[in-house]
């Protein structure tokens, strides 16, 4: 017997990695910066996934002085807190985030048209 090497098959699952990332364990937490149509051409741009040490309502008041636009922070059941501001501001919000120090660059998705 010692000559042949027997080798139980052990059940492979392609998705055991991606499960493993998704436990919490050096995962990436995403800021989505999205925009939405209203009617015409207003628009709404919302910012969600930001930490919840955060105070909302201090980054949404610095947002409004900046970009000279009205917003409010909504509590989402699925979401969370959501920062909703008047008008398309993707580039001007994520610019904002990196360069208070809030959020780094690689963990800003932005989304829309």
């Amino acid at each position: 017997m010692s000559e042949l090497d027997i080798q139980v098959p052990i059940p492979f699952d392609p998705f055991a990695e991606a499960n493993a990332e998704d436990s919490g364990a050096g995962s990436k937490e995403y800021v989505h910066i999205r925009v939405q149509q209203r009617n015409g051409r207003k628009s709404l741009t919302t910012v969600q996934g930001l930490k919840k040490e955060f105070s909302y309502n201090k980054i949404l008041k610095d947002l409004k002085k900046e970009f000279c636009c009205n917003g409010t922070v909504v509590q989402d059941p699925e979401l969370g807190k959501v920062i909703q501001l008047q008008g398309d501001q993707r580039k001007n919000v994520s610019t904002f985030l990196v360069q208070a120090g809030i959020v780094k660059k690689e963990t800003i998705k932005i989304h829309g048209f």
